[in-house]
């Protein structure tokens, strides 16, 4: 499996005192180095390695997020009062809940 198409972030670290780089698709795994450059190579390469032990092992790698279908809809429960206040909000806005949980969400 290609992993080119998974979600890779790198960020500095205070606390490291270098560029630290994640697999949204892969939580657990991390790579540091002084470039950023470097640490996007390093999380790449250990994703690599990862996918094959994985598809060796016969285990079920992580679809990549972009590669996923979605719906748009998802639930969302919150407390009564916060519901009465959001339905009173989209009321005066002149817009369904809906479409103010989505402002809200862009926002």
């Amino acid at each position: 499996m290609a992993t080119d198409h998974y979600t890779y972030r790198v960020s500095w670290s205070p606390n490291d005192g270098e560029y630290v780089a994640t697999c949204a698709e892969f939580p657990s795994l991390s790579w540091l180095a002084e470039e950023d450059v470097e640490a996007l190579r390093g999380i790449k390469r250990l994703v690599q390695d990862v996918v094959a032990d994985m598809t060796a092992n016969g285990e079920t790698v992580p679809t990549p997020i972009a590669d996923q279908q979605f719906s748009g809809k998802f639930l969302v429960r919150v407390p009564p009062e916060l519901h009465r206040r959001l339905v009173l909000e989209a009321a005066e806005a002149k817009v369904s809940l809906n479409r103010l949980a989505s402002l809200k969400l862009a926002g």
